[in-house]
């Protein structure tokens, strides 16, 4: 049976129409991004087999070009649909932000976060620059490879807060592989940070370590800053 069989309100995009996109699985929401099935299966179903195949909804956007391709239903012209659309998403959540939304909650750091480093195959170190209202003044990767005292120098963050004239921070960075659970390098590095931005009256509000599957960590939120 195709989907023009099945009743109105179980169609993909009939249901988003009625109900909203909130009220879909991902299947169903993967299944209006692929419009069409293939032979013998639905879009629905091709979706839900790609699912199985990566695992979930995050697994399935931040494969990688070769993975992507090779799965059943897809291919470059949908490898390049997908991130156009993710990239639209990015710029929509960013232009919220510019027009005054405040940094004033973990959830909201994260997001952000890991819009810009949470997909990458390699660790990244991110910070976001506040005014006095915590507004976002500035965004900069600043160092890549593993988050030590070796490779993410104080200093740097220092003279980036300056230059920029912020008065707080957060940082971030990613564990592509593992779990968001803060490693005694993290937490040392995190401390010799804050003490460092203290010295020009710059507070670091938070430590944002994001782990896979869109897993998250928020040292301030569980009193570890």
């Amino acid at each position: 049976m195709s989907i023009r069989d099945w009743h109105q309100h179980d169609r993909p995009r009939e249901k988003l129409m009625s109900f909203g996109a909130q009220s879909l699985t991902d299947a169903e929401l993967l299944a209006i991004f692929l419009r069409v099935g293939v032979k013998g299966k639905s879009a629905v179903e091709l979706a839900q087999d790609l699912l199985d195949h990566f695992g979930d909804l995050h697994s399935l956007l931040s494969a990688t070009q070769e993975d992507f391709c090779q799965a059943k239903g897809l291919g470059l012209a949908k490898f390049a649909q997908m991130n156009a659309v993710l990239e639209m998403a990015r710029r929509h959540f960013e232009t919220g932000l510019k027009k005054g939304e405040l940094f004033n909650a973990p959830e909201l750091s994260a997001r952000y976060f890991s819009q810009h480093i949470g997909h990458s195959e390699r660790e990244q170190f991110a910070c976001i620059l506040l005014d006095q209202q915590h507004r976002m003044i500035h965004f900069e990767i600043l160092f890549y490879g593993t988050v030590n005292q070796a490779s993410v120098h104080p200093r740097e963050i220092v003279k980036l807060a300056l230059k920029h004239n912020a008065a707080a921070m957060i940082i971030s960075h990613n564990h592509p592989s593992g779990l968001p659970n803060p490693s005694q390098s993290d937490h040392q590095i995190t401390d010799i940070i804050k003490q460092a931005l203290s010295l020009v009256e710059v507070r670091l509000l938070d430590h944002i370590i994001l782990g896979d599957h869109g897993r998250w960590h928020s040292m301030a939120q569980a009193g570890q800053i």
